[in-house]
């Protein structure tokens, strides 16, 4: 059976019961579930004071858990990246933890590639995937299946569905990336991975078309984009129009980007603030095939 530590490293868990829910989900497919012991802490809008937060990043780091599991992302690990033991949550790889997350936990995982150039895990989150109660949709389906996989090791590709044009398209590369917004944040950081000729994919939530495209150009200006073999975008959900687009939309904003990058840009991936998302492992080397319009990441058996 593998262990699980659930612990909350940034935003504040507004209730408990969604926490018990994942917890009792994630056990009866077959882990041995510990909620740490600051999970539920609560300090303004995040999940206890800096110092609560931090220290329970290490306890965790510390127990190696075969996985750690954000509750929940939100806004809160930024604060800690100057003060993280780097060392520690090398260590903590080292001996098999699988630190699993999207969202805020963008920053983590990029500050642990470009730190110690070690893998992580983007994918679901506890409360968010498996704590929503059976009214609001309860656990997907594809979710579950592809984390549990992913846990197991043996999740070795995902496929998905992109634009037409792209076909008979190949490349093998370092897989990186994860909210877009995050990730900005981070450029001219330590905490910013220098990947070239990888494979960065990206998402967000709440961001209308044109911060989209803005953040998206600011990589681009940077010179991160071009220095990729491809960019593969996930899901940008929950964001309002305005009166004000005339028919400008995220399709045009994507289309923006194109125009100034010889990096092929590919839409589809089923990660991001959804319900169904896959799992990523950021990191890895993979090898990227494009069949028609049919899409896979591969990492399983790539050379």
């Amino acid at each position: 059976m593998s262990s699980l530590t659930l612990y909350t490293p940034a935003g504040v868990l507004a209730q408990a019961q969604p926490l018990k829910r994942a917890a009792k989900r994630l056990g009866a497919l077959g882990f041995e579930v510990t909620i740490d012991a600051a999970a539920l802490a609560k300090h303004q809008r995040f999940a206890g004071d800096d110092a609560t937060r931090l220290q329970a990043i290490h306890r965790v780091a510390q127990a190696a858990p075969s996985v750690a599991l954000a509750t929940r992302g939100g806004y809160g690990l930024t604060r800690l990246l100057d003060q993280l033991d780097w060392k520690l949550l090398a260590k903590s790889v080292e001996r098999g933890t699988r630190w699993v997350g999207q969202s805020d936990l963008t920053s983590l995982q990029l500050g642990l590639l470009a730190k110690a150039k070690l893998q992580s895990w983007a994918g679901p989150l506890a409360c968010d995937d498996f704590g929503r109660s059976d009214d609001e949709g309860g656990v997907d389906d594809v979710t579950q299946d592809c984390f549990t996989e992913a846990m197991s090791g043996l999740l070795e590709a995902v496929g998905f569905r992109t634009e037409a044009g792209h076909d008979g398209f190949e490349a093998r590369g370092t897989l990186w990336g994860g909210n877009l917004c995050v990730l900005n944040s981070l450029l001219g950081t330590p905490y910013f991975p220098r990947i070239k000729g990888g494979i960065l994919f990206l998402e967000d939530v709440n961001e209308h078309p044109y911060r989209v495209e803005r953040n998206l150009l600011q990589l681009q200006q940077a010179g991160v984009l071009d220095a990729q073999k491809a960019i593969v975008l996930g899901e940008f959900s929950a964001w309002k129009k305005s009166p004000l687009d005339r028919g400008y939309n995220l399709k045009a904003a994507i289309e923006a980007v194109r125009a100034r990058t010889k990096t092929p840009i590919f839409t589809g991936l089923p990660f991001g603030h959804v319900a169904t998302k896959v799992c990523l492992p950021v990191g890895a080397k993979v090898e990227m095939v494009v069949q028609g319009r049919d899409a896979l990441l591969a990492w399983g058996h790539t050379h």
